[in-house]
């Protein structure tokens, strides 16, 4: 697993990045399922066209089936009507020389016809049509194969399957397909001060929110869950929850408890327990993390700040995650700039992930603070619809200066 000092010195959030994604590869095992419960899985094998798509050459347009040779570059064409082709029901004879069958879209193109004139141009009347001049052959014409040839890959292996791909797969007649099997993640809250919901909240306690937010997280992800609640900061217990998680889930995923200076005993018990590397991470909210082994099992041990579990979670455990699961290539940060509707200042040397609110003022689209920006308030997550993100470089912004900022709508 990779290494880092938890000394003085911090990790820079790109490099975090890169040492966890470049150790981690897809964990292993598939399955067969029926395309409606594909949705939000990743693919194991390629999914290849057993047929072309379309399967015949047909109407872009509702108009009229012609030969192009009929028509004239400088005059209009007068054709005899000889039939109607619909989608589903084909035209069942030829068209000859002089003739025109009128077609709908989607309906095959009949034998000898080879361009549709669409009926906005062409003027009826009884059952002649009249095509003026300046039409080109082959025009509004769907050819066979054209969005998939027959042995072509349709899909590839692991492309995660959203409404778009599900539709795809049963253009093709497929009724089933081959799947990654979901990750199975473990994830628990540690500490003393944390209390269920549900239990009266007494003197110096507070509720546990952060798994409720790596529930949803997580569920959105697909993942197959294990909610293991909350472990006491008590060497024995945290000690089990870690070998009882790391024999039944590919990942653990923890809150709290691994601030560098505190709780030694946790530091101690990983090691024991596995490899596991304490981070300081250059970043606001969010500084210490743990990450590695135990067991058969990949650990991120995330902060107990709520905000910092959010930004620590979208910025290095998803896309860990999707990896994991099998996701190839991973979906690019989707990240855009965009002027500032706020001022503040801030030190160099660290990633700054504020929350805000995308809008219009009279100017166009800015962005500005959602609340307050603590990492214990988590009002501002739900306040907000973008992380602004600072970058280490960064001394400040004033308004009117352009940021770069990652919407929510598209982290999972």
């Amino acid at each position: 697993m990779p290494q880092f000092s938890s000394g003085d010195d911090f990790l820079s959030a790109a490099a975090a990045r890169s040492l966890i994604l470049d150790s981690l590869s897809p964990a292993g095992g598939w399955e067969r399922v029926a395309i409606r419960a594909a949705l939000g899985r990743v693919l194991a094998h390629d999914v290849r066209a057993p047929c072309d798509v379309p399967a015949h050459d047909n109407s872009a347009m509702d108009g009229y089936a012609v030969r192009a040779a009929d028509l004239s570059s400088d005059a209009e064409a007068t054709l005899a009507v000889t039939g109607t082709a619909l989608a589903g029901h084909p035209f069942p004879g030829a068209v000859g020389t002089g003739e025109a069958v009128r077609i709908m879209t989607g309906a095959p193109i009949p034998q000898g016809a080879d361009t549709v004139v669409m009926q906005e141009a062409a003027r009826r009347e009884q059952e002649d049509v009249f095509i003026p001049p300046g039409q080109k052959k082959g025009q509004n014409v769907r050819r066979a194969g054209e969005d998939l040839a027959a042995g072509s890959i349709a899909l590839a292996a692991g492309r995660r399957c959203g409404p778009a791909e599900l539709g795809l797969i049963a253009s093709l007649g497929i009724a089933e397909v081959t799947m990654r099997r979901r990750l199975r993640v473990a994830f628990f809250s540690t500490g003393d001060e944390l209390a269920s919901i549900g239990q009266p909240l007494a003197a110096g306690k507070i509720y546990d929110s952060n798994r409720y937010t790596l529930f949803g997280a997580l569920s959105r992800l697909g993942c197959e869950l294990l909610d293991m609640g909350v472990v006491p900061d008590d060497p024995a217990a945290l000690e089990a929850a870690f070998v009882d998680a790391s024999r039944a889930a590919d990942v653990i995923i923890t809150s709290g408890g691994v601030s560098v200076g505190d709780a030694d005993f946790i530091r101690d018990m990983m090691a024991r327990l596995g490899e596991v590397s304490f981070w300081k991470l250059a970043i606001k909210p969010g500084r210490p993390m743990a990450f590695g082994r135990i067991g058969g099992a990949v650990l991120f041990g995330l902060p107990g700040n709520p905000v910092a579990v959010m930004v620590s979670f979208y910025q290095f455990v998803q896309d860990a995650l999707l990896t994991l699961m099998g996701v190839a290539p991973l979906p690019p940060a989707g990240r855009f700039a965009v002027r500032a509707g706020f001022a503040m200042r801030k030190p160099a040397g660290r990633v700054e992930y504020l929350r805000g609110r995308l809008q219009h003022d009279g100017a166009g689209p800015c962005v500005t603070l959602a609340g307050a920006q603590g990492s214990g308030v988590l009002r501002s997550m739900s306040e907000a619809d973008c992380f602004i993100i600072l970058p280490e470089d960064c001394t400040g912004v004033q308004a009117g200066d352009i940021v770069s900022v990652q919407p929510f709508n598209g982290l999972a």
